[in-house]
């Protein structure tokens, strides 16, 4: 409720302003003499009233109400005590005194259902003058009228169910946990749809219940059963809400938004409810569930209902399928009631075109398309909704400006529409003399301004509307005949296939036809084989413009074949066209991510987003925007999903990125300009999933008291070079204030199991394969024993391994750790540890001879002279790292500042303080850049597969472009060379003396890419 209870005392007429003039004189002639009758009447009101009346505000109000609403008229006149204390107290103690009033009759009459309802309606009564009083005089804003209205339903609703309840558990059949509080977990659900949902009420609304029950909750001890028990509440709580009586009605009540309303009762267990929206729910229940808030009844179970329908309401991926219906049900109201044109006389500002119920479907489709990944855009209410849309930056802020000024424009006029005969009408009036009036009411007696100001209004929204619906349009037809139907092939489609370009004409036409047969579960529904056939001459001139024509299409097919479903991705391939060059190019030149688009193809909703392109938000955005998305999962399954869909989402945007070699103007070479982005998505996951783990555990075990724990980065997430595919090397370290402690919890076990136990599900949740798929997977083969040694250890421990024991190929590997999460103060204990460990003094020879002999070692096994082979071939990727990490641990006890774990970072430094000529940094950043760059592309797109001759002409085209090659053949010739200097330079700093003895030292793990 919004703060009833608070008093304001600023005067009344003070705060009105801009009262509109009477557009009837005779009304407000019968209405001014009614006035002055009664007060004669009354002694005692007879001097306010008369005081009022001449005051300049006081007599333009009461022409406000006297000469434009006969029911706020009667009103006023029924309820003059009231309108005193407004005047004299201001409208929240008028607001406070009506919900007194009705504390008092509910505590006096709490079983005397005639009387309760009385004390209802004369409530109601108050409350619409009131609330009309501050909505004409402008002392409330528009939310604020809505607000109030909307929470005097929930209480009505909540006081007759509580009424209803109790008379059920005196007649013995229901026993209720608390006779006192009958509705507190009483079982009873009582949602509160569409504007009562949203706290939108308008004047003269009806309101949109759903009633449930939970049968497990309830305890019944009739004679019949539960189901009859609860219809007969549902049937009464209506007739106590909207049966006119002498003192009128309190609401109109619509049970029609319940599931399946034609075929299920008034009342429906929530099982039931469960089972139907699983199961059957359509996507406009899915638009009326956005604004469904639990009013009445047992509020916990009605907020656990609203919760359960979360994954129902906002699905995972954008829905395109659903605008079709929004679109179709919007086209049925046109059409069935006769708006589909703006018109003023006669026209409905709800229902029509421009009205009220364009700007709700324009938020409202909005919601259910990009809601699913944005929790952000899930506010129940039209303005609040236009204001996030425009903060996410999916509308223009002009347009969220525009809409929300016609939104306030066309709900006032709504509200003075239904002040006139407290009727639920949107009808501007056909009648000129009648529509002048209404102008007046509104605040704009002329006419001619007041229709001028209409029309504008109904434009701008029809305009913003139309606008959301305007998809792309798809390109004009190079195909032919296209023909897939029948059981044979048909000769001119053939040839219409092989002049796109492909060559295996009659084995495409077969598979064609098996997908329009439904062969595959993508194509079994008749509407996902509609809009496949709609979309088919566009898809197949889009494969047909890549290098290799069939195998793009083999790999669509093999995508289809992996699809769930269809209706969904095909719905978005109609709507936005362009999306199928993208698709097209992946199948034509990248295999893995045709493979990864094949497991989660809803990757491809992210393309739609205009910032798509753009670089990433920085690290703290990038926390915050999942932080917000991790704050609607239910449990810890929810947890690990919604980080899967968020990092995929965001891996696979920087994929297309690489893909099409969008550095941001850094001149470095998209993945390497990818790679520091992707580091922070990798640390933004482990730093939101690590407290959720440990909450986890905890719960069962404790905590070890005054321990902390870290996580060390190692290999590529450590020297922040990630690229899509990357691994994630981890160690993990702990501390404890004593030896041998145990945890706290119920089940205590000692500290290092804890951690031990900690770590695995720290693994576990990032390497576990979900529905959603997989965040990384993670390494620890570089930890102190490597597959041998404990999954975390002590600090201290970790220390003195690399202290007494560690190899020199594992020196040279810490030189890329870095601590990416945990507890701050042992982060930065970790993060010391590492400085003096890289930083101890060591025999220049023994490094000298120990790196050179790995070095051999790993070429003994690679001998192939292959320069696409970046990683191992000599003068590659491992030769340049040995330099870096060489230099990094000969110079690190004399020069601190070199201890980066970034090479190319760690150069720049060496230059600077001379340890290096300029020439040798800038040619080693340059060469690790084009290898990185090379090899990013390269892994990005073949995976784990090897790049040979056959690779499609596309994906050459890219590399070249990727290495800023002019060709492929250029660009292997500036591979060669580039490893050529790396081997001459290997040598010239580590020369190889001729006693060089093979060092007897395990070779070094490797990262996968």
């Amino acid at each position: 409720m919004q703060d009833i209870k608070r008093i304001e005392k600023i005067p009344f007429t003070e705060a009105m302003h801009d009262l509109p003039p009477a557009g009837d004189e005779e009304l407000l002639r019968i209405g001014l003499e009614e006035w002055e009758r009664l007060n004669v009447e009354e002694e005692d009101y007879a001097s306010f009233a008369a005081e009022f009346g001449k005051s300049e505000k006081g007599a333009r109000l009461l022409a406000a109400i006297f000469g434009n609403s006969p029911f706020l008229s009667a009103c006023l006149l029924n309820e003059r005590p009231l309108f005193r204390l407004l005047v004299e107290d201001g409208a929240e103690a008028a607001l406070r005194s009506i919900h007194d009033d009705l504390d008092t009759a509910v505590m006096e009459f709490g079983r005397d259902r005639v009387a309760l309802m009385a004390a209802l309606r004369i409530a109601k009564r108050r409350i619409a003058l009131l609330t009309a009083l501050c909505d004409i005089g402008h002392v409330w804003p528009l939310m604020r009228v809505t607000g109030v209205l909307s929470d005097f339903a929930d209480r009505a609703v909540d006081i007759c169910a509580g009424y209803l309840l109790a008379f059920a558990a005196e007649k013995g059949e229901l026993v209720l946990p608390h006779p006192e509080n009958p509705v507190l977990s009483s079982g009873l659900v009582i949602l509160g749809m569409g504007k009562l949902g949203a706290r939108e009420l308008n004047y003269s609304s009806d309101i949109d219940l759903v009633i449930l029950f939970d049968a497990e909750k309830v305890t019944y001890t009739g004679r019949r059963s539960m189901a009859d028990c609860f219809v007969r509440i549902a049937r009464n709580l209506v007739t106590m809400m909207q049966e006119r009586t002498r003192d009128g009605y309190v609401f109109r009540t619509d049970l029609r938004l319940r599931p399946d309303p034609g075929a299920t009762p008034i009342a429906l267990s929530l099982g039931a409810a469960h089972v139907y929206y699983e199961s059957q729910g359509q996507n406009w229940e899915r638009a009326a569930m956005i604004k469904a808030r639990p009013i009445a009844g047992d509020l916990a179970a009605g907020r656990d209902f609203v919760t359960f329908l979360t994954p129902f309401v906002w699905r995972k991926s954008m829905d395109f399928a659903a605008i079709e219906d929004i679109q179709a049900i919007k086209s049925q109201i046109h059409t069935h009631k006769g708006f589909s044109r703006i018109s003023l006389e006669g026209h409905n500002i709800k229902i029509g075109r421009g009205g009220i119920r364009e700007i709700e479907f324009f938020c409202q489709t909005q919601q259910l398309i990009e809601g699913g990944r944005n929790p952000a855009l899930r506010d129940p209410t039209t303005l609040g909704t236009l204001d996030e849309l425009a903060e996410c930056g999916k509308v223009k802020k002009e347009t969220a400006a525009e809409l929300a000024r016609a939104y306030h424009f066309l709900r006032t006029l709504e509200h003075r529409l239904q002040m006139l005969q407290d009727e639920q009408t949107q009808l501007l009036p056909d009648d000129a003399r009648e529509f002048e009036k209404l102008g007046a009411f509104f605040g704009l007696p002329d006419a001619t301004e007041f229709k001028k100001n209409l029309l504008a209004t109904l434009e701008c929204v029809q305009k913003h509307y139309d606008a959301l619906f305007e998809f792309e349009k798809t390109p004009d037809r190079k195909a032919g005949r296209l023909v897939f139907t029948g059981a044979e092939n048909d000769p001119d489609t053939l040839a219409s296939l092989a002049e796109l370009g492909f060559t295996d004409t009659a084995g495409m036409s077969q598979k064609i036809r098996e997908w329009h047969h439904g062969r595959y579960r993508s194509t079994r529904t008749e509407r996902a084989q509609q809009i496949l056939t709609a979309l088919m001459p566009h898809l197949l001139e889009e494969l047909a413009d890549t290098s290799d024509p069939d195998a793009a299409f083999t790999r669509f097919d093999a995508f289809l074949q992996k699809l769930p479903a269809g209706v969904q991705l095909f719905s978005l391939f109609k709507a936005h066209p362009s999306l199928l060059n993208l698709m097209a190019k992946i199948m034509g030149m990248a295999p893995e991510l045709a493979s990864t688009l094949a497991q989660s193809p809803m990757l491809l909703d992210g393309v739609l987003d205009r910032e798509f392109m753009a670089p990433l938000a920085p690290k703290e955005s990038l926390a915050e925007d999942l932080k917000l998305m991790l704050s609607t999962a239910r449990d810890f399954q929810d947890i690990l999903d919604f980080s899967r869909r968020w990092t995929n989402d965001m891996k696979f945007r920087l994929g297309v990125q690489i893909l099409d070699n969008v550095d941001h103007g850094s001149g470095k070479g998209a993945t390497v300009t990818a790679g520091p982005v992707l580091s922070d998505i990798a640390e933004v996951v482990l730093n939101s999933l690590f407290p959720k783990v440990l909450e986890e555990l905890s719960e069962r075990h404790g905590r070890v008291p005054g321990a902390e724990f870290a996580v060390l980065a190692m290999g590529k997430l450590g020297s922040r070079e990630m690229s899509p595919g990357s691994d994630a090397d981890l160690i993990f370290v702990f501390d404890t204030p004593e030896d041998n402690m145990m945890t706290d919890g119920t089940k205590p076990i000692p500290a290092g199991l804890f951690f031990t136990r900690l770590s695995q599900r720290f693994i576990n949740s990032l390497s576990a394969l979900t529905a959603d798929g997989q965040l990384y997977e993670v390494d620890m083969r570089l930890r102190p024993h490597g597959k041998s040694g404990p999954i975390a250890l002590p600090l201290d421990g970790f220390v003195r391994y690399y202290q007494e024991e560690a190899w020199t190929w594992e020196h040279l590997a810490l030189t890329r750790a870095r601590v990416v999460a945990g507890d701050p103060g042992l982060m930065a204990r970790a993060h010391d540890a590492l400085q003096t460990i890289n930083g101890t003094r060591r025999d220049p020879e023994k490094l000298r001879k120990d790196t050179r002999s790995m070095r051999r070692r790993i070429h003994a096994q690679h001998t192939a002279r292959i320069p696409w082979t970046l990683k191992h071939v000599p003068g590659g990727m491992m030769d340049l790292e040995f330099i870096c990490q060489y230099l990094r641990l000969l110079h690190g006890p004399d020069h601190p500042e070199v201890l980066r774990p970034n090479s190319p970072e760690s150069l720049v430094v060496m230059q600077d303080l001379g340890l290096i000529t300029a020439e040798m940094s800038a040619r080693l950043i340059e060469i690790s850049a084009l290898y990185l760059n090379v090899n990013g592309l390269q892994h990005l797109c073949l995976g784990p597969r090897k790049m040979d001759e056959n690779a499609p002409a596309a994906l050459k085209a890219a590399l070249a472009r990727a290495g800023h090659a002019p060709d492929f053949e250029a660009l292997e010739a500036k591979l060669y060379a580039a490893e050529d200097y790396v081997t001459r330079l290997f040598d010239e700093i580590l020369p190889a003396p001729e006693d060089d003895m093979e060092t007897d030292a395990p070779l070094p793990q490797e990262d996968e890419d």
